[in-house]
C-alpha cells in the first residue's frame, strides 16, 4: 500500500486493484481507496466478506490447540484466548447442533460440537494445531447464511458513494444471492461471482447467467472438496462458465511460494500455464501481493507467463534464449543486432586485405556487433546517410539521429570493392572486425558538417574529425571478431549481458545515466530523485570510458568513482548497477543526445535522464537545444527525464533548479579538477569525501586521473 509498488503493478498491466472486505476495517474502507487511486487509475473492486464463517479476534493475534480439549463458543462477545471465543456472524451460534464437525484455518484444527446450551456452545478436539484471528471456519453440514453481512452492505454504500463499478461477491450460494449485490452495489456494477462453496458449484450457471464473470477460488473449494478433486473440478466450472459465454477468473496459490521466495516453483509455473490453456480470462494475486515480501516480482512473473503463453507452443529453442517474456523494454527497431564471429570459424580471414583503423572506428564496430546501435547492422550507405542527416530517421521510418560511417583514404581501400569483404584491424595489427562492402560512395564534408553538427566551424571537435577523415565513406555490414583489450574488462556488458542482469535483478524499469564525470553530488542527486520520482526498479550508470579529450577525467577514475559510492551504500541496497560504456564522445551536440538514449535503450533501460545541457561542446549549442530535439524527432520508445539545471543553493542548503535558489552555488568542472589536482577540499555538498579520498589515493600512488 505505497506508491512504489501501487505504481510499478500498474505499469506492469495488473487491471484491476482488489480490496479484501474480510481484512479491512469498515472505517478505513474510504481512505484505502483514496490512496490507492492517488498513485492509479486502475478500478478498484471490492471484495465482500459473504456468507462465510470465522473465527472472531483473539488477545494474542493465534491460540494453539491440543487434541481432546474442551473449549467454549459463548453466545455474548468476549475476548478471543484458547479456551473460549466467538465465531463471525454471530448468527451461526444459533445455527450450530450437537454433532456438528468444524473445520478451522483450512483444517488446521477439527473440532465437533459435544453440548449446546442456551449461553454456550462446547467443542472437542479432534485435531489439534495453531489457529489464527479472522480465519476461514467450515461447518461439515451446509448452513444458510446471509449473502452479505452487515459490514459488506456498509462498505458497498461507501464504495458506490466513492464510484466503485467493480465488486467481488464471496461464497456465491444462489442466483438470488448476485441480485442482492446489485441491488446495493448499482445496477451498472461489474459483479464477479465467486465459487468457493458447494451451492456455488451446484448452481453455477444460475450464478454465471447473472454475473459478469465468474471467480474460482480454489482456496476455500479446498475446505468443501478433497483436494485432489481441485484440478478437475476447476476445468469443469471454467468448461461450464465458458459454455454461457461467462468469463472466468481463478485465484489462490498462483505463486504461493513467492510470499517469501524470490522465483515459483516449477509446479506452481506449470499450474498458471494449464489455467491459461484451459482459456481462462483473468488471474488473481492474493496473498502473494498483500502480505508478500515482493509484489512486483509476483506480478512481473505472472506477466512473464502470460506472455510466454502467448507466444505459443511452436517456439525454437532460440526463440526461448531470446525471452519473448521478457518485461524488459524492446531494442530500439524491435531486434537486437548481435552479429559476433571468433576469427577461428571464419574461413581465410589471414587473406583478407587489412585495413588499419583507428580505435573510434573498431569501437564502433564492437556495439555495431555487440547490438548497442540496433537495428544497425553495419556502417550506413548513401541513402541512409541522407534520411538520418536531413530527416533524423532511417530510411524504414525508424528514429536514428546520429551518422554511424566509415571513412578511409583510396590508399585504405587500395582497390577494394563493392562486394568485397575486408579486415578492419588495430594499430598492433590485430583484426577486430570485418565488413562486407555493400557500396562507397564521395561526400561533399562542407554540406555534411551544418546538418550533422550545426556549425562548419572548424573549431568544432566534430567538424573537424569529419573534415580530416577520408575522402570516401565506405558502407556495409559489420560482423566482430575480436573485443577491444581493456583495463576495464569487468565493468563491460554487452546489452544481452546487461538485460540478462536486469532480468535476473527483477528489473523491468530501468532508469540510464550517461555520464563523462566522476561522480559528485548534483549527479547523485539526479539519479535518486530520478528513482523517486519514477519508482523505477533500478538505476544503470553507463559511463563512457573510451577516449577523451585532453583535461577530461579518465574512465578509470570515473568509474571506480561510482563503484566506492556504491560500496559505500550511498545508494539504495540493490537498487544500482554500474557498467562502462566503450565509445567515444562524438561531439554531435542534440543528435548525440538522442543517440546516448536509443544505445541505452537496446542495453535494456526503460528510462533515460536528460541534462539540460547533455552531450554539450564549449558554447555551440544553447543549454535547451538537446531537449528540443527530443522533441522534433517524436518518440523514440524510452521515457525521457528532463532535468533543468541544478545547483545547490546554500541559502536553503537544499539541491534545486537553479532558477529557484536563492543563493545558487558556483559549480564548476574545471574547479572540481583543479581541486583535487592540487590537494584541496571540496565542500561535501559537491564531491563526497569517499570520492575524494579515493581520487587523492590515486594521485599518491602516482596514477593519473585527468587526461592529458
Amino acid at each position: 500500500m505505497n506508491k512504489e509498488v501501487i505504481t510499478r503493478l500498474t505499469e506492469l498491466g495488473a487491471t484491476l486493484f482488489r480490496i479484501n472486505l474480510s481484512h479491512t476495517r469498515l472505517e478505513d474502507l474510504a481512505d484505502v481507496i483514496k490512496l490507492i487511486r492517488s498513485y492509479t487509475n486502475i478500478p478498484v473492486c471490492l471484495d465482500t466478506e459473504g456468507a462465510q464463517v470465522r473465527t472472531s479476534t483473539f488477545v494474542d493475534g493465534k491460540i494453539s490447540i491440543k487434541e481432546n480439549e474442551i473449549l467454549e463458543i459463548p453466545s455474548k462477545q468476549v475476548r478471543g484466548t484458547a479456551k473460549c471465543f466467538n465465531l463471525y456472524p454471530s448468527k451461526v451460534f444459533e445455527d450450530l447442533e450437537q454433532g456438528d464437525f468444524i473445520s478451522i484455518d483450512f483444517n488446521a484444527v477439527l473440532v465437533r460440537v459435544v453440548k449446546r446450551h442456551e449461553d454456550v456452545i462446547k467443542l472437542r478436539v479432534l485435531h489439534g494445531g495453531e489457529i489464527g484471528s479472522n480465519k476461514a471456519v467450515t461447518v461439515e453440514r451446509p448452513l444458510v447464511l446471509p449473502a452479505l453481512t452487515d459490514k459488506d452492505i456498509a462498505a458497498l454504500k461507501i464504495g458506490r458513494s466513492m464510484d466503485i463499478k467493480h465488486v467481488a461477491l464471496s461464497f456465491a450460494n444462489f442466483a438470488s444471492d448476485v441480485k442482492e449485490i446489485r441491488i446495493h452495489a448499482g445496477d451498472d456494477a461489474l459483479v464477479i461471482s465467486k465459487i468457493e462453496c458447494r451451492n456455488g458449484v451446484q448452481n453455477l450457471e444460475k450464478i454465471a447467467a447473472l454475473s459478469d464473470a465468474i471467480l474460482i477460488d480454489r482456496g476455500d473449494l479446498s475446505r468443501e472438496f478433497p483436494v485432489e478433486h481441485i484440478p478437475a473440478l476447476q476445468k469443469q466450472i471454467t468448461v461450464r462458465s465458458k459454455a454461457i459465454a461467462c468469463k472466468v477468473h481463478v485465484a489462490t496459490n498462483l505463486l504461493e511460494s513467492m510470499i517469501t521466495a524470490s522465483s515459483p516453483t516449477r509446479a506452481e509455473v506449470n499450474d498458471v500455464h494449464n489455467t491459461l490453456t484451459d482459456g481462462v480470462d483473468g488471474l488473481v494475486l492474493a496473498a502473494e501481493t498483500a502480505i508478500g515480501k515482493n509484489p512486483i516480482a509476483c506480478v512481473s512473473m505472472i506477466v512473464k507467463l502470460i506472455r510466454s503463453y502467448e507466444a505459443g507452443n511452436e517456439m525454437t529453442p532460440e526463440d526461448y534464449i531470446s525471452d519473448p517474456a521478457s518485461l524488459l523494454i524492446e531494442p530500439h527497431g524491435g531486434k537486437l543486432i548481435r552479429n559476433e564471429v571468433p576469427d577461428f570459424s571464419i574461413d581465410n580471414i589471414a587473406a583478407l586485405h587489412r585495413v588499419c583503423v583507428s580505435d573510434h572506428v573498431l569501437m564502433d564496430c564492437q556495439q555495431i556487433g555487440i547490438g548497442t546501435f540496433s537495428p544497425l547492422a553495419g556502417f550506413m550507405g548513401k541513402e541512409e546517410l541522407d534520411s538520418v542527416i536531413h530527416k533524423n530517421c532511417l530510411p524504414d521510418g525508424t528514429v536514428w539521429p546520429l551518422p554511424i560511417t566509415l571513412q578511409l583514404d583510396e590508399e585504405s581501400l587500395q582497390g577494394c570493392g563493392v562486394g568485397d569483404q575486408i579486415a578492419l584491424q588495430s594499430k598492433e595489427g590485430k583484426i577486430h572486425a570485418l565488413i562486407n562492402i555493400s557500396e562507397i560512395f564521395v561526400c561533399d564534408v562542407d554540406s555534411l558538417s551544418v546538418p550533422w553538427f550545426g556549425t562548419d566551424s572548424t573549431l568544432h571537435p566534430g567538424v573537424t574529425r569529419l573534415t580530416n577523415g577520408g575522402k570516401y565513406f565506405v558502407a556495409g555490414e559489420v560482423t566482430l571478431v575480436e573485443h577491444l583489450s581493456t583495463p576495464f574488462r569487468e565493468f563491460e556488458l554487452t546489452p544481452s549481458q546487461t538485460r540478462f542482469l536486469f532480468t535476473r535483478k527483477g528489473w523491468s524499469s530501468v532508469i540510464g545515466f550517461h555520464s563523462r564525470n566522476v561522480a559528485h553530488r548534483v549527479h547523485e542527486y539526479i539519479q535518486l530523485k530520478a528513482l523517486e520520482d519514477t519508482v523505477a526498479d533500478g538505476l544503470y550508470i553507463s559511463p563512457v570510458i573510451g577516449p577523451r579529450k585532453s583535461g577530461d577525467f579518465l574512465p578509470g577514475p570515473i568509474l571506480h568513482s561510482y563503484q566506492a559510492m556504491i560500496d559505500k551504500g550511498v545508494y539504495p541496497n540493490g537498487k544500482v548497477a554500474l557498467g562502462g560504456f566503450s565509445t567515444y564522445p562524438r561531439y554531435g551536440g542534440p543528435r548525440e543526445a538522442v543517440f546516448t538514449a536509443l544505445c541505452r535503450k537496446n542495453i535494456g533501460c526503460s528510462h533515460f535522464i536528460v541534462g539540460r545541457d547533455h552531450t554539450g561542446v564549449s558554447d555551440f549549442y544553447k543549454p535547451e537545444e538537446s531537449q528540443k530535439f527530443f522533441d522534433l524527432v517524436g518518440d523514440i520508445g524510452i521515457k525521457l527525464i528532463f532535468f533543468d539545471e541544478i545547483t545547490y543553493d546554500l541559502e536553503s542548503k537544499a539541491y534545486m533548479p537553479r532558477s529557484q535558489a536563492g543563493n545558487p552555488a558556483l559549480i564548476s568542472g574545471s574547479r572540481v579538477r583543479q581541486a583535487i589536482l592540487n590537494n584541496d577540499p571540496l565542500p561535501e555538498w559537491l564531491m563526497r569525501d569517499v570520492v575524494q579520498e579515493y581520487l587523492q589515493l590515486e594521485l599518491a600512488c602516482d596514477r593519473e586521473i585527468i587526461s592529458k
